[in-house]
């Protein structure tokens, strides 16, 4: 599984990174055949939102992509949302195929 972990408009803090990375090796206990898993750790500059901590979670896998955007006050809890929307669609996805 390659992962590409992408920081826009800050540069990210290992302990942040790692965190991304952790996480994401717990992928290949939803789905066996991950190819890619593209992380963008974006800042949304607007101002006047609390939303500004954006997360966008690409899971590539063969014959099919699956992708998340979560927003929060922090990037963890971004992250974590995003994760538990990808994980969602890869055990819906892995059930309509035994199906």
């Amino acid at each position: 599984m390659d992962v590409k972990i992408q920081t826009v408009h800050f540069n990210g803090d290992e302990k942040l990174i790692e965190l991304v990375r952790k996480k994401l090796e717990k992928l290949n206990t939803f789905h066996d055949r991950i190819t890619k898993v593209d992380v963008f750790l974006k800042l949304d500059n607007i101002v006047h939102t609390l939303k500004d901590k954006i997360v966008e979670l690409r899971v590539h896998v063969p014959k099919h992509d699956f992708f998340v955007k979560a927003s929060s006050k922090s990037f963890e809890e971004s992250f974590d949302s995003a994760f538990e929307s990808i994980v969602n669609q890869l055990k819906r996805q892995k059930q309509k195929q035994a199906a």
